[in-house]
């Protein structure tokens, strides 16, 4: 691939633990990647926390499955509803 542009911690572990994202991330710096520990305190809301100018770019993106899940079952189900 020839290098990352950013990595995205989503779900669970991912929007809810800095302890978690921060292990993840150590050891990636031959990547380009640099954690903001401040930024990184964060718990479940869209937020990059790489340092400024870090070559890759880290974010927390929230999701929302169990939305997901009811559309896609919305989307399944309805032409089965008579």
């Amino acid at each position: 691939m020839g290098g990352v542009d950013a990595i995205v911690f989503t779900a669970g572990l991912g929007e809810n633990s800095s302890h978690m994202r921060d292990h993840i991330c150590n050891g990636l710096e031959y990547l380009g990647t640099r954690i903001d520990s401040a930024r990184n305190n964060t718990r479940g809301k869209e937020q990059e926390i790489s340092v400024e100018g870090s070559k890759v770019k880290i974010f927390v993106i929230p999701t929302n499955e169990e939305l997901v899940i009811a559309r896609d079952t919305k989307t399944i189900c309805s032409p089965l509803v008579k």
